[in-house]
């Protein structure tokens, strides 16, 4: 496989380099099974449609062809899947030390960049190991709600679903 090298220009990072050293959706590391691809996600709908608008020119084009985007910088709940606000702001992500400096807007650009092959061993580690333990929403779910009532624990469902967890089916 040919080497890649990524240059970003966004609002949040000037002049960041990556190389991408795995096959584009493939080599992900055992663990790690994700239900949902990015381009997937974005056009259910996830973080209220103001979640990388500004980075369309670092992935393929086609993740964004439905891709549901907010037209203001207000997150929108209504165009999430389960119609709900489920995100924390990205201050209390960076409080919590949740941010990778590299991946400044967290977990799903982590995703999206390793989606793409690019790996870095202990922070590819560290992510799936976050990854793993969201999954105990789907515990609560199982628990508390009948298969497919998408109306029941709409929050902890969209929260699943910005982790690549396919809540609609659980």
């Amino acid at each position: 496989m040919k080497i890649v090298t990524v240059k970003v220009n966004d609002k949040m990072q000037k002049g960041y380099t990556y190389q991408l050293t795995a096959r584009i959706g493939r080599d992900f590391a055992p663990e790690f099974k994700p239900d949902l691809t990015p381009k997937q996600m974005l056009a259910l709908g996830v973080f209220g449609g103001i979640y990388m608008r500004d980075c369309t020119g670092e992935f393929p084009a086609d993740w964004f062809t439905k891709a549901k985007f907010a037209k203001t910088n207000k997150r929108e709940a209504g165009l999430n899947y389960f119609k709900i606000n489920a995100s924390q702001p990205l201050s209390v992500w960076q409080q919590k030390g949740w941010i990778y400096a590299e991946d400044p807007r967290g977990w799903f650009q982590w995703y999206c960049r390793y989606y793409m092959g690019r790996r870095i061993p202990a922070e590819d580690a560290r992510q799936i190991k976050r990854w793993r333990a969201i999954r105990r929403h789907a515990g609560a779910i199982a628990a508390h709600c009948r298969v497919g009532d998408t109306l029941c624990r709409p929050r902890q469902r969209q929260a699943l679903l910005h982790w690549a967890y396919d809540a609609r089916k659980m």
